[in-house]
C-alpha cells in the first residue's frame, strides 16, 4: 500500500466487536485475564492499550519501520531514549537542536553521569572527530531547529555503524510524508507527534521507530518501566490526525514555499533558512532524503529584537506561539521563547541571533498570510 492508504488503514482494521471503521478509544486501565498467572494480550494499560496498539503500528508503517512505539510527548520519548544509555556513556548531538532537547541533555541528564558534545553535524568530519571510545549515540535533528540546516543522514550512519553508536533523528520538522530517516540509515527517528502527526494543536504526544528488534525491546521494556506513555484519547487523536496527514503536508509545503518567495524580497529580511530555496547550498542532498521542503522556515530581520516585537505584534492570522505543524500558522521568536534556555553566549555563536522569527506556515489561504505579512512590514 502507498503512504496516504497506509495512513489511514494501517494498524486500523475496523472492530471486529461493533464493526467500527473508527479504531475505538479503549479507556480502561486494566483487563480480564484467563486466570491466574495466564496474561491476555493486554495486562495494564501502562503496557499496552489497544488504541495505542493501533497507532504504533500506525507509525511504524508510515516511518518504513517494523516497530513503534508512543509517548506521552516528544520530549518523553527523547528521555526513554537517553535512558537506554549508562552512566559515562558518550553522547554526539546536533549544536543546532531544539532548545528543550538541549536543556534535557545539559541541565537534566549531564548531572545523571551521561556525557555530551555538540557538533555542526552539517560537516560529517565533525562528528567523525568527536567519536570517543565510549560514544554510544549520536543525535540530530534534519532539517535543524531553528536554523533549518540539513544534515546528510546516509554520511552520519556510516559514521555512527563504524563507532557502534546508535543514530537517532528527530524527523518532527518534516513528518513522514517528506522524509523517511530509516530508509537512509538512522538506527532510530523520533517524533514530537504534538506536530504535524497530530496536526491540530489539540495534543502533546511524541514516538520512536525503528526496524531493530533489540532496540525496540529495550525501548518497549523502558516504555513500560519509566510509565510516560499517553491516555488512549490522545493516542487516538493522533490517528485522525495522521489520516489528513498526506494533503496537510502538499498545502504545508505549497505554502511555505510561497511565503519564503515573499520573505526574500522584502528589503527588511536580511536572510531566509529554508530547504526550498533555489539557490540552497545542500540542494543534492535535499533532493536525496527529502520528498519536499516542508512548512518550517526562519527569518533574520533587520534591526534587532525590537523590530521582530513590531513585526509579531502586528499580525493578525499568523498567531504569535511556541509549537508547530499546526493547521493554522504560528510565528515566534526562538531566543525568547523555544530557545530561551540556550545561553546567550551559545545560541549568538550558533547563529539563533536575537533578530531571528521562526515560522510554521500554516494551511490558510496563503493570499492571506502574504497579505498578514505585508501589512506587519509596512509597518515596521
Amino acid at each position: 500500500m502507498r503512504f496516504s492508504t497506509r495512513a489511514i488503514h494501517a494498524g486500523q482494521d475496523p472492530d471486529p466487536v461493533t464493526g467500527s471503521v473508527t479504531v475505538p478509544v479503549y479507556l480502561t486501565s486494566t483487563y480480564q485475564q484467563p486466570g491466574p498467572g495466564k496474561e491476555g494480550k493486554y495486562v495494564y494499560s501502562r503496557t499496552a492499550n489497544p488504541t495505542r496498539t493501533a497507532l504504533e503500528e500506525c507509525l511504524a508503517s508510515l516511518e518504513a519501520g517494523r516497530h513503534g512505539l508512543a509517548f506521552s510527548s516528544g520530549m518523553a520519548a527523547t528521555t526513554t531514549i537517553l535512558l537506554s544509555l549508562k552512566q559515562g556513556d558518550h553522547v554526539i548531538a546536533g549544536d543546532d537542536i531544539y532548545g528543550g532537547t538541549y536543556r534535557l541533555f545539559e541541565q537534566v541528564l549531564r548531572n545523571y553521569g551521561l556525557q555530551f558534545t555538540y557538533v555542526n553535524p552539517e560537516n560529517p568530519d565533525n562528528v567523525e572527530k568527536a567519536i570517543r571510545k565510549n560514544t554510544q549515540l549520536v543525535w540530530i535533528e534534519t532539517p535543524t531547529n531553528p536554523l533549518m540546516r540539513i544534515v546528510d543522514i546516509r554520511q552520519i550512519s556510516k559514521i555512527s555503524k563504524k563507532a557502534h553508536a546508535l543514530l537517532v533523528v528527530d524527523n518532527t520538522f518534516m513528518s513522514p510524508y517528506l522524509q523517511n530517516p530509516l530508509e537512509h540509515g538512522a538506527d532510530i527517528v523520533v517524533h514530537s507527534t504534538t506536530k504535524y502527526l497530530g496536526g491540530h494543536s489539540d495534543l502533546i504526544g511524541g514516538a520512536t521507530i525503528t526496524k531493530d528488534v533489540d532496540v525496540q525491546s529495550r525501548l518497549k521494556y523502558l516504555q513500560n518501566a519509566v510509565g510516560a506513555v499517553p491516555g488512549p484519547l490522545d493516542c487516538y487523536l493522533v490517528l485522525r490526525g495522521i489520516k489528513t496527514l498526506a494533503v496537510r503536508m502538499d498545502r504545508h509545503n505549497e505554502n511555505t514555499r510561497t511565503v519564503s518567495e515573499f520573505l526574500a524580497k522584502q528589503p527588511k529580511v536580511e536572510k531566509v533558512n529554508y530547504p526550498g530555496l533555489p539557490d540552497h547550498p545542500q540542494r543534492s542532498i535535499i533532493k536525496r532524503q527529502m520528498k519536499g521542503n516542508g512548512g518550517m522556515l526562519s527569518f533574520q530581520l533587520r534591526g534587532g529584537f525590537n523590530q521582530c516585537k513590531k513585526l509579531l505584534e502586528r499580525l493578525s492570522v499568523f498567531t504569535v506561539a511556541e509549537s508547530l505543524g499546526g493547521v493554522e500558522s504560528l510565528i515566534e521568536h526562538p531566543a525568547s521563547m523555544t530557545h530561551a534556555s540556550v545561553p546567550r553566549d551559545r545560541r549568538l555563536k550558533l547563529g539563533i541571533s536575537d533578530n531571528l522569527i521562526r515560522v510554521s506556515v500554516g494551511i490558510e489561504d496563503v493570499e492571506d498570510l502574504v497579505q498578514d505579512l505585508n501589512r506587519g512590514f509596512k509597518a515596521l
